[in-house]
């Protein structure tokens, strides 16, 4: 983090990153200084709500940040920055994205938790885009015009205001992340057989285990004699207001319905209350650690490794069985998972796999059967690309094996 003090001062001269929160009203125009070097730029946390034509003076900029600000509309100065290439504005009130707003070389775009309705006919004409995430707008329809975006990899459109399946979306080449719960068109129909509503005095929590967009899982004792449950529990608790991937209830639902796995977190109570709605989670052992890490600025879409780790290919194998019985599992289920990644997933050191994080999934046996059918279709990229990113971290001496072949054949 800067201060506004040393940006004047010219302390900042030469560097690439400047990040400043200071409840800032306007943009400071002494920014432009730093045009030799600045390439990431960061103005969240503020109470922005414009940014003048002079940020094309910044010709190595590549990424901006200006989430948490007052912005009603994209400022449409960013379409002459010619080099940048990641757009963040989250948690604004954005109303408006003008045709002009978004860069030749967009590549990633967030604008969650706006207020937007209706899309530019040029966001079609971003070549590059790989990256969209719209969760929490209320977006009607999406241009015709997407259906040029060759590259597109990831979109969220959940908690919008579409009233019919985005079928541009089906035919888009490359997309394997895909989440659109909480639109009108979708429809409920939650099987939740074995999975008891409890009341919130059930458990007790400890310390926090993880937390993500959605929630924050805790160690918990479980308290309520009713049920023949684990002495301690693992707890998600969901956050009450949109998050990145759309609705936490979807999530909810999305897990109920997918029902038992023995590599899925087991779900074994919810909660459903005013301001408190959590899920009961069988404790996973403590022996289990992330596989992956997820993906950087410079990824984008790719899940990371740690520098240095390597599995073995007879591994790499093993988890790629246990998660290919999974995906057929979701799919049964009439779920899509829409973050089928690494770095959702848990091994030990036996390869043993248990997969998590729904805050993407979107439940779609109401769709067409076509539209099912394509919908698990995209998904299987994401599996494609799970198992190429397993790959990289192959042992080099097992990379001629018939095990490793027989693995790159699934990489389509």
């Amino acid at each position: 983090m800067h201060t506004l003090e040393q940006l004047r001062s010219g302390q900042l001269k030469g560097v690439k990153r400047v990040q400043i929160a200071e409840q800032l009203t306007s943009f400071p125009m002494e920014i432009l200084e730093l045009a030799d070097s600045l390439e990431i730029l960061d103005l969240s946390n503020n109470r922005l709500t414009d940014i003048p034509e002079q940020i094309a003076e910044l010709p190595k900029l590549k990424i901006l940040f200006a989430s948490n600000n007052l912005f009603t509309k994209l400022p449409a100065s960013l379409g002459a920055c010619e080099n940048l290439e990641m757009v963040g504005f989250k948690t604004n009130q954005i109303k408006e994205v003008p045709e002009a707003s978004l860069p030749q070389q967009l590549r990633w775009l967030i604008l969650t938790d706006n207020q937007i309705e209706v899309l530019p006919d040029s966001l079609g004409e971003r070549p590059r885009l790989q990256k969209l995430a719209l969760a929490g707008n209320q977006i009607g329809e999406l241009p015709n015009t997407m259906s040029k975006l060759v590259n597109l990899e990831l979109i969220r459109l959940s908690a919008n205001q579409l009233k019919a399946f985005p079928s541009v979306l089906l035919e888009l080449p490359k997309l394997a992340w895909l989440a659109f719960a909480g639109n009108p068109f979708c429809k409920h129909a939650v099987s939740s057989e074995g999975v008891p509503k409890v009341p919130s005095t059930s458990y007790t929590l400890n310390q926090v285990l993880g937390q993500g967009a959605s929630g924050v899982i805790s160690h918990a004792d479980w308290r309520n004699t009713e049920f023949d449950f684990p002495e301690e529990v693992a707890v998600k608790v969901f956050k009450g207001e949109v998050t990145s991937d759309g609705y936490p209830h979807d999530e909810l639902e999305a897990c109920l319905q997918t029902g038992f796995h023995q590599n899925l977190v087991k779900s074994i109570a919810q909660v459903d209350e005013p301001n408190h709605l959590s899920l009961v989670m069988e404790l996973i052992p403590a022996d289990y650690f992330n596989l992956g890490l997820p993906p950087s600025l410079e990824s984008c879409t790719r899940d990371r490794f740690d520098d240095g780790f390597l599995l073995s290919v007879e591994k790499i194998d093993k988890i790629v069985t246990q998660m290919i019985d999974v995906f057929e599992h979701l799919h049964e289920n009439k779920v899509c998972h829409g973050d089928l990644y690494a770095h959702n997933v848990l091994i030990n050191s036996n390869s043993d796999m248990i997969f998590g994080d729904f805050g993407a999934a979107s439940i779609y046996g109401y769709l067409h059967p076509q539209q099912q059918q394509q919908v698990k279709a995209i998904e299987s990229r994401a599996l494609a690309h799970f198992i190429d990113d397993l790959l990289s971290v192959c042992s080099p001496e097992d990379r001629s094996s018939a095990i490793y072949k027989k693995l790159e054949s699934f990489i389509v």
